[in-house]
């Protein structure tokens, strides 16, 4: 019987490797997978290409496994009363998305900054919160806004920060074919939006080299 890829503890906050697979949706894909490549002019019965189908129906299911998890549950769990009101600045998170347009890899790094308001979070789970919303189908500019805006309703703070910086293979392989170019995509909250010196301390803060 096949195991659901959530169906591990605690897989609905993000905290579990996904290792199983729902094997009814493994299998219905990989089968339409097989005529791809037979209408492509591969032969899917050859050696090299016996297992692709199901390899590439259970690298789609990981890829967007996003769609089953909660991000505001992830900093619901971690989030801790705290009299503190400066900027606290999480940088260069590892981004790796999937374009929705032509279901190609698009990645790079967000950099996000929220101001307290009473209460903080742990600082993994914003990490977490990215990855929840990334590892499903994307636009950099909707991912972008959908980190601001659970921060924002979550912890409500004074003000929420997300730089996102990508190459996408859309670009790179097809299309235009420019190998070297990145698309930088931004969303503020609160202070961020009203007070330009704050703007300016977080964007010299994630373009520093403080490592």
């Amino acid at each position: 019987m096949g195991h659901d890829i959530h169906d591990h503890d605690d897989e609905t906050l993000g905290y579990q490797k996904i290792d199983r697979y729902d094997e009814s949706k493994v299998n219905a894909v990989a089968v339409h997978y097989k005529d791809i490549l037979e209408r492509l002019g591969e032969n899917p019965d050859r050696e090299g290409l016996l297992k692709t189908p199901e390899r590439v129906a259970k690298a789609l299911q990981y890829l967007t496994h996003g769609y089953g998890i909660k991000p505001a549950e992830i900093l619901r769990s971690a989030m801790f009363k705290e009299d503190y009101s400066q900027m606290v600045v999480v940088k260069d998170i590892e981004v790796f998305s999937m374009c929705e347009h032509h279901m190609l890899p698009f990645f790079g790094k967000a950099h996000i900054a929220y101001i307290p308001n009473g209460h903080i979070v742990g600082l993994s789970k914003i990490p977490r919160v990215v990855d929840a919303f990334a590892r499903r189908l994307q636009v950099q500019e909707r991912l972008t806004n959908e980190i601001r805006d659970c921060i924002q309703d979550t912890l409500e703070p004074a003000g929420v920060a997300v730089v996102i910086e990508c190459k996408h293979l859309c670009m790179a392989m097809r299309g235009v074919q420019k190998q070297n170019s990145v698309t930088t995509t931004s969303a503020f909250t609160g202070e961020f939006m009203k007070n330009d010196k704050t703007r300016a301390e977080f964007l010299r803060l994630i373009m520093a080299d403080l490592h």
